[in-house]
């Protein structure tokens, strides 16, 4: 049960779209929200300074570090001021926290005391970044003690979930959190299995078909053939899907660099929010 969910929130565009998705599911589950905001001291300290200096009206270099972390504490404090009160008019349980540290680490402790934490696709700072998914949101995926739901750039309410199963221990455990979900929020739930063989698909396929019986939620199964990588997003393109449970990262860091990664490259290119759960 999500009783407690973490938002990372900063003054991205995606942030907005996370906080919005978060509301319709506090609404939806019942559950309460903790908003946190992190003063990065990446950004304070390293290679961005000057960059960050001059966006919000110092003089760049001249300044000290110390009155660079003033201001963005000051701004951090007008950023959860502005989510507490659009918190209030949607009738929604809230409370913020402001840190100082850097920002995957300190999304991943405070996540250890909730159900569900959510970030954007792509954070404020990200904007430097030449890779289409955000350094953070690669970070937080590797890392987050709980379930993890990386919402896009756009908001849509949650009709059509999607399950990708491949039989695998991660994916079981996205599987209980996508029938437990579809169940709160009275959705159907399609389960895709990506294989080769269409005999081992299909033993995949029974196996979720028999988990999933006892939900009494309405199900479609669908096995395709082919890549993983590309089958999923072009079922999701074809499904109009508005949200993907899948198990987060199979193998090791090393292994995932040499082979590539199922989880990343979904990240990277889908257009729904995902829910990770490693």
């Amino acid at each position: 049960m999500i009783k407690r969910i973490l938002i990372g929130i900063d003054t991205s565009e995606h942030s907005r779209v996370a906080q919005s998705y978060a509301f319709y599911l506090s609404r939806r589950l019942g559950a309460s929200l903790i908003a946190l905001h992190v003063v990065d001291i990446v950004s304070i300290e390293g290679s961005y300074f000057h960059d960050i200096s001059a966006s919000i009206g110092l003089e760049p270099y001249l300044d000290y570090s110390s009155k660079m972390r003033e201001v963005l504490t000051a701004r951090g404090r007008l950023i959860l001021d502005d989510f507490a009160q659009a918190a209030q008019r949607e009738g929604v349980a809230a409370e913020t926290a402001l840190e100082m540290g850097i920002v995957a680490n300190q999304l991943c402790e405070r996540a250890r005391s909730v159900d569900l934490s959510m970030i954007g696709h792509r954070g404020v700072n990200d904007r430097f970044s030449t890779v289409l998914l955000g350094s953070t949101a690669e970070s937080v995926s590797r890392k987050c003690p709980r379930p993890l739901f990386v919402s896009p750039g756009n908001f849509r309410e949650i009709h059509r979930p999607v399950l990708a199963y491949d039989g695998s221990e991660r994916a079981a455990r996205a599987m209980r959190a996508a029938a437990e979900f579809s169940a709160l929020l009275e959705v159907p739930l399609t389960v895709i299995t990506v294989a080769r063989d269409p005999k081992l698909g299909s033993r995949v396929l029974d196996e979720a078909r028999r988990y999933l019986e006892p939900y009494k939620i309405t199900t479609e199964f669908e096995l395709i053939q082919g890549n993983a990588h590309d089958e999923i997003l072009a079922f999701l393109k074809k499904y109009d899907a508005d949200l993907l449970f899948i198990g987060a990262y199979g193998h090791s860091r090393i292994i995932e660099m040499v082979l590539g990664s199922t989880t990343e490259y979904v990240m990277r290119n889908a257009s729904c929010p995902l829910f990770l759960l490693r």
